[in-house]
């Protein structure tokens, strides 16, 4: 189950609220905006169940006017299966104060559900260095390319709205401290039933290109946040702190999964097979077409996908190290799929040993994380080293794991969001949201090794790619109207 991505998703469309002290030098917009005193914080809903809170806070350093600090604290808490899964995150970045003051460190901390791990980033002109800590393992020290990120970004909705216009710039993320470009334009007001008045309220709509869901920033014309919305799935409303922080109790496989209007024939997942769905509520950028996967719009908000699972061709499958067709990326290690690590790299040649066949090695490393990994929905992990040192958790380690032995292997590989069948104990027949791995053979070929399948079966419907928070809109919305 993908709950990290919702998780994720909160996470990327929180905006910095704060007070500020005065300064006789210049000041950054995004420290001029209008803002409450004390910082702001949310209730986070997923499909209107509250199943986080939220604080956020830009201020001016005491004692430093010439540095800005941006506080973002983040819990969300949901059970799964019979489990609480608890992630806390706390975000914490220093800038220059001035305009286009740049990014001078940040601290992120994570605790719970992820694993707990300190990271420590000074920036640089040189580099962005980083200290990774994690208890029980010895500290990840390494540089990286300096970060372009500015003040600005710490809270970009309320620069658009202060300057009344389109505003683009860079934002590290905290959990591949890649740099992705972040765009907000100021849209028209709108009234909103506030206190029992109706009143006018500014937005914004911002785009990440890392998640590429569009959020709303709701305010009130004196800077108040109002709410931030994605969609209807995800929304954070500002709420006074001892409301923010009552939970829901919620358990979000049931919460999120869709359900079917039949339970599936057990042939569905023989290979070779096929499935056929009509659907509601899915937009039409999700509908890609591939050898595996078409989409046919039959009108009225209403698609059919048809899913075609089968072994790749023998004339088509090539040997070891594989070239990737797409230019490179899905061998490329990363701070997440770390196929460069020495034990990762060390474990791909004792599962693959002298096997040059691509799809025979990536079977052996799918059938190696299934056999030896522990299915555990409350033990998640973030990065594979990690995954490789516990050896447990869900869908997500399973895939994570199994990407980076891949790639460190020679084949070209990435995880897949999507949903998958699954009938659980209530007997209700449903699509769960979940991610597996596809590898390039000499073609794409999906793999399961959460559930050991060389070939992933016809009842995996893929609609995102690596961890993205793209999916996440369609929690809720998508719908099954009838199953061939």
């Amino acid at each position: 189950m993908r709950r990290r991505t919702v998780a994720s998703a909160f996470v990327a469309v929180l905006v910095s609220v704060a007070p500020l002290a005065g300064a006789a030098a210049p000041l950054s917009d995004a420290l001029k905006a209008k803002r409450p005193k004390g910082g702001e914080w949310f209730g986070l809903y997923l499909l209107g169940k509250k199943v986080g809170h939220a604080y956020v806070d830009l201020a001016l350093v005491p004692g430093q006017p010439d540095k800005a600090k941006a506080t973002n604290e983040f819990v969300f808490e949901t059970k799964v299966d019979t489990r609480v899964s608890r992630r806390v995150v706390r975000d914490v970045r220093i800038y220059e104060s001035k305009p286009n003051g740049r990014l001078l460190s940040f601290v992120i901390e994570q605790h719970g559900d992820g694993g707990d791990q300190i990271i420590e980033g000074t920036n640089t002109p040189s580099g962005l260095h980083i200290i990774r800590k994690r208890p029980g393992a010895p500290n990840d020290v390494r540089t990286l390319p300096p970060s372009s990120e500015t003040i600005e970004a710490a809270d970009q909705a309320r620069v658009a709205l202060w300057r009344g216009g389109k505003v683009e710039s860079r934002y590290t993320d905290g959990t591949d401290l890649e740099a992705y470009r972040v765009t907000s334009e100021v849209m028209p007001d709108a009234e909103r039933v506030l206190g029992g008045v109706k009143t006018k309220v500014k937005r914004v709509s911002t785009l990440s290109e890392k998640e590429n869901v569009p959020t709303i920033n709701v305010f009130t014309r004196q800077g108040e946040t109002v709410e931030i919305q994605m969609g209807e799935t995800l929304r954070a409303v500002a709420e006074p702190k001892e409301v923010a922080e009552r939970l829901d109790k919620v358990e979000v496989f049931a919460l999120t999964r869709v359900v079917l209007p039949e339970k599936l024939d057990e042939s569905r997942r023989m290979i070779p097979g096929q499935l056929k769905l009509t659907v509601t509520g899915l937009p039409e950028r999700f509908c890609k077409n591939s050898a595996r996967q078409k989409f046919r719009q039959l009108g009225k908000g209403r698609t059919e996908i048809t899913i075609t699972a089968r072994f790749p061709d023998k004339e088509s499958r090539l040997s070891r190290p594989v070239k990737d067709p797409t230019g490179g990326q899905y061998l490329e290690p990363t701070l997440t799929v770390e196929s460069d690590d020495a034990q990762i790299a060390a474990l791909a040649k004792k599962i693959v040993g002298g096997e040059k066949d691509a799809y025979a090695a990536a079977k052996a490393i799918t059938f190696w994380v299934y056999q030896h990994m522990q299915r555990d929905y409350g033990a998640s992990a973030d990065r594979a080293t990690d995954v490789l040192r516990r050896m447990k958790g869900d869908c997500t380690e399973h895939a994570l794991l199994a990407t980076a032995l891949m790639r460190a292997a020679g084949i070209p590989a990435r995880r897949v969001d999507g949903v998958v069948y699954v009938m659980n104990e209530d007997g209700v027949p449903a699509l769960y949201w979940h991610e597996w791995v596809q590898a390039y053979v000499g073609e794409w070929t999906d793999l399961d090794p959460t559930f050991n399948q060389a070939v992933a079966d016809a009842t995996h419907l893929a609609l995102g790619e690596e961890g993205s928070a793209e999916i996440t809109p369609l929690i809720g919305s998508l719908k099954v109207e009838k199953v061939e």
